[in-house]
């Protein structure tokens, strides 16, 4: 993990996982991936439900041990623009995402990490995400309440970002993301 994209917290946490795996499982990594060639699952959620029911293992460990036993050619957290150039595939959804990063700018401490299917804007915990929709467009999730503005939303869905991200807009291109949404995004990261 090269902890790019990652908040100083975040990164900590990483360490602190990957350091202490033995002792809080009791069996080296390589240990838990020969374990998992018996498990009777396929897939990796199911996989990591038997490691729980199985063996007591937490979803942050069987993670761990998932990404060890099943190396993918996906870009991973460590990849960062071929996971950015993925998700923001389409041009007019990524020159919203440039917008938004443009009005970060202005911000002091954030940190913008790449994920597999979203943008994260953080400080110390995540204040703020971003998704490319159909069509061109972008969700933008804040960590406000949506009565901040008339152009907020509650989100309809549960998206995988942080749940502490209540309040969503959907903007339809760069010249949504004005000066509103510039205040909206320094007061949730005032929040995060």
């Amino acid at each position: 993990m090269s902890g790019a994209g990652l908040t100083g917290r975040q990164k900590k946490w990483f360490a602190t996982v990957e350091a202490n795996f033995e002792k809080q499982t009791g069996r080296p990594v390589a240990v838990w991936v020969d374990i998992l060639k018996g498990c009777p699952e396929t897939r990796p959620k199911a996989q990591a439900a038997w490691l729980k029911a199985t063996h007591g293992i937490g979803a942050n460990h069987a993670a761990y041990i998932l990404s060890a036993a099943r190396p993918t050619t996906e870009p991973g957290w460590d990849d960062a623009e071929a996971l950015r150039a993925a998700l923001w595939a389409d041009p007019r959804s990524l020159a919203i995402l440039e917008a938004i990063e443009r009005a970060a700018v202005g911000v002091d401490g954030i940190v913008c990490g790449q994920r597999k299917g979203y943008t994260a804007f953080s400080r110390t915990v995540q204040f703020a995400a971003a998704r490319p929709l159909k069509g061109g467009r972008a969700l933008l999730g804040l960590k406000l309440e949506p009565a901040a503005s008339a152009r907020l939303t509650s989100s309809a869905r549960r998206e995988s970002w942080s749940e502490r991200l209540t309040a969503v807009i959907e903007l339809d291109g760069p010249g949504a993301v004005d000066a509103e949404i510039g205040r909206l995004f320094a007061q949730a990261a005032g929040n995060g």
